[in-house]
């Protein structure tokens, strides 16, 4: 029995491990030393640690020292709502799990931030937050770049503007905008960021908070003086020379431009060929600024956790909602949020694309999706969507 073509299309929750990735993390395996060691070879571990360092901070626009390892952009997320034990959390409604988590075990000093329909920030809900007395000590807004189930990009910059004037302190979650988006940490002003590795084709397991010069931070882990003593702990070499990698090369397609719009033309013609079909589909946050690898469809009457099997089944990889979530399909909490309905809430997949997704990979989610969405109408309607499909 022939085996099914697969069809990898969940970039936002992990991307396959870039070549430049694999080859730096299998080098840095063959290296005894630790990188905590004076002796050469810990010198040489060590090197390939900063190496590394100087590459993510390239990549987000801010200075070596001003990065920290992780072991994950959930940790980093941790750190930075932790860390300056602030005495108020101002968090959005569809902020990831590793935010939202750790705010709402504070229910006395915690604030959440709706979204408009189209999942954007409701500036002037945040602005009147602020603008509520305080308890006694610093307020941090934490808010993310990109959503990571429907891809809108926030509106970071005005988010920060409405913080300085309330001299609120400002963490971006920016795991999902990053090699997708240009980012400039110190350009843009906020306090720390979030980064992780495995979203832009670095390992799993490994990374990062940036963090503007002369912020004090506790540290989560105690022990020894690693990270400049805010993560003890021996560094995890191999997954940070990987991430060091794969960075470079994310910066490297940002720079030359032509993958994104690569990316985005791949992702338009995918949805244009849902809206042809008719109009019970909806696209998610289609009027909102997005990020280009990313498309949120909901097929209401149809469980997201049943298109998700079905998808697989054909031998493409969708999701539902985060990945974070134990291999559970649950109902997302970021389109509860922009309040699109329980139908909508509940049947939307996510289609991810990233450096090695193709024409055929579309063209097969298109047929999957028609047919699909066929079987939910019945059988009359499914060689019609057949032949839509093939129009497109």
């Amino acid at each position: 029995m022939e085996a099914t073509t697969r069809h990898y299309l969940d970039y936002n929750a992990t991307a396959p491990a870039r070549p430049q990735a694999r080859a730096a993390v299998a080098e840095a395996l063959t290296l005894p030393g630790n990188p905590s060691s004076v002796h050469a070879e810990g010198r040489a571990a060590r090197a390939i640690v900063e190496a590394a360092r100087a590459e993510v901070a390239a990549l987000v626009g801010a200075h070596p020292a001003q990065v920290t390892f992780t072991g994950s952009g959930s940790e980093a997320n941790n750190l930075a709502l932790s860390g300056p034990r602030p005495a108020r959390l101002v968090v959005s409604a569809i902020e990831h799990a590793s935010v939202l988590r750790p705010a709402a075990e504070r229910p006395g000093a915690f604030a959440l931030i709706p979204v408009t329909r189209d999942g954007i920030i409701d500036l002037a809900a945040l602005e009147a937050i602020l603008a509520e007395p305080a308890p006694s000590g610093p307020t941090l807004v934490s808010v993310m770049l990109a959503n990571n189930e429907t891809g809108v990009v926030q509106p970071v910059a005005e988010v920060i503007a409405l913080a300085r004037r309330a001299g609120a302190l400002v963490h971006v979650d920016a795991v999902q905008a990053l090699g997708r988006l240009p980012v400039a940490f110190n350009a843009l002003g906020c306090d720390m960021m979030s980064l992780s590795a495995h979203k832009i084709g670095g390992p799993k397991g490994i990374g990062a908070l940036v963090r503007r010069d002369g912020l004090s931070l506790a540290p989560l882990v105690a022990g020894g003086g690693q990270e400049r003593s805010l993560r003890a702990g021996t560094e995890n070499v191999p997954g940070i020379a990987g991430f060091g990698a794969a960075a470079r090369a994310a910066g490297a397609e940002l720079a030359e431009g032509r993958e994104m719009a690569r990316l985005g033309r791949l992702r338009d013609r995918i949805e244009a060929a849902v809206r042809k079909a008719g109009q019970d589909a909806v696209i998610v946050g289609a009027g909102a600024p997005r990020l280009p690898n990313t498309t949120c469809i909901a097929l209401p009457g149809l469980k997201a956790e049943t298109q998700v099997m079905a998808f697989d089944l054909a031998g493409i990889a969708v999701s539902a909602g985060s990945a974070c979530s134990s291999g559970k399909v649950e109902p997302s909490h970021v389109l509860a949020a922009m309040d699109l309905g329980p139908e909508v809430t509940a049947g939307a997949v996510r289609v991810s694309l990233g450096f090695g997704s193709t024409d055929a990979d579309a063209d097969a989610f298109i047929e999957a999706w028609m047919a699909l969405r066929g079987r939910m109408l019945g059988t009359a309607d499914a060689d019609a969507s057949r032949r839509t499909a093939a129009s497109t």
